[in-house]
């Protein structure tokens, strides 16, 4: 299969072969990595990292697995360049393409990442937008291999808010290889229906189901997996945690939920996760709302079906599979 020169946006551009073809080459690093073999394939390029959200493990996946690869790295945090301030996203894409290998982005508008990759002459990869999560799905997935070897006509359940950028990108990679997958939350927060009818396109051709049920003992029943996020994403307004809370409750994966699902299911999350007081904004909502967990309990994210530290290692090898195959001659 040919990657070089191609962009990575949005799962949507991609087949389902190709999508599987990424995953196993992700294993193969992997291995790769915990042998310690050196694979240093693209030794002399360099990459920049447009980040206009923070993160910990998008930008340390995309940093270590180019380094991994032999190649330099130059962060550009929130404030690091002029990028749609001074200077255009156009502009900012034909001066990065002529000093870079590839380009990385992380912000807001799915149109922006877009933007970049139209004026860009080097591959640019989603590292996050409003609307997707492209990298966040192929280690999701990579790590459901793992556990049960096959991933077709297992049944995946996202609870929580089914419009943001991981439920729907959940949504799009299920579909494509042929996972069950069934969105859990309430009305008002399912997906836009025409990502939905884009998706059941793909899942008719796959043999597979979408399902959209707000009832979440009833969603959860025989699941493989069972995967949430956090109840107000990144760069959401904070007021709307009250209503998040209010509406997003009933929702929370706990062991009542768990128990319901198959005996081997697993647990995963994106993180970062509220499951504690560890953190500013848990102590902050405990204070206000009197939570002590939110989207999942601590009993479920410490256990043995809790996936989610695998899960956020996998972000390595497969954003180091991206920049491999899209810049590897």
């Amino acid at each position: 299969m040919n990657f070089y020169g191609r962009d990575f946006l949005k799962l949507l551009d991609y087949t389902t072969e190709e999508i599987e073809h990424l995953i196993k080459l992700a294993m193969i690093f992997k291995e790769k990595k915990k042998e310690g073999k050196n694979h240093a394939y693209l030794r002399g390029k360099n990459v920049v990292l447009l980040f206009e959200k923070d993160s910990t493990r998008t930008r340390c996946a995309f940093e270590v697995g180019a380094m991994d690869l032999g190649m330099g790295v130059t962060y550009l945090g929130p404030t690091g360049s002029q990028m749609g301030k001074k200077e255009s996203i156009e502009d900012t894409a034909r001066v990065l393409s002529r000093m870079y290998d590839g380009i990385e982005y992380r912000g807001f508008d799915q149109a922006i990442v877009e933007e970049l990759a139209k004026y860009s002459k080097v591959p640019v990869w989603n590292g996050l937008t409003n609307e997707f999560h492209p990298t966040q799905m192929l280690a999701d997935i990579m790590t459901v291999y793992e556990n049960f070897g096959e991933v077709k006509g297992k049944k995946l359940v996202f609870l929580g808010d089914g419009r943001n950028n991981v439920a729907n990108s959940l949504m799009v990679v299920c579909s494509k290889l042929g996972i069950n997958f069934v969105c859990c939350s309430p009305k008002d927060l399912f997906p836009k229906k025409e990502l939905i009818e884009q998706c059941k396109e793909f899942a008719n051709k796959q043999g597979s189901t979408i399902d959209f049920i707000t009832d979440p003992k009833k969603a959860v029943k025989d699941a493989d997996v069972l995967y949430t996020d956090v109840w107000v994403s990144m760069g959401e307004d904070s007021k709307l945690w009250e209503e998040r809370i209010n509406l997003l409750k009933p929702y929370q994966v706990n062991k009542e939920l768990m128990s319901l699902a198959h005996s081997n299911a697993i647990f995963l999350h994106c993180l970062p996760s509220f499951h504690d007081l560890k953190t500013t904004i848990g102590k902050e909502i405990h204070e206000k709302f009197g939570l002590t967990e939110m989207e999942v309990t601590n009993e479920v994210f410490e256990s043995k079906q809790s996936k989610v530290f695998d899960q956020a290692e996998n972000r390595l090898h497969t954003i180091k599979t991206i920049m491999f195959v899209t810049m590897y001659k």
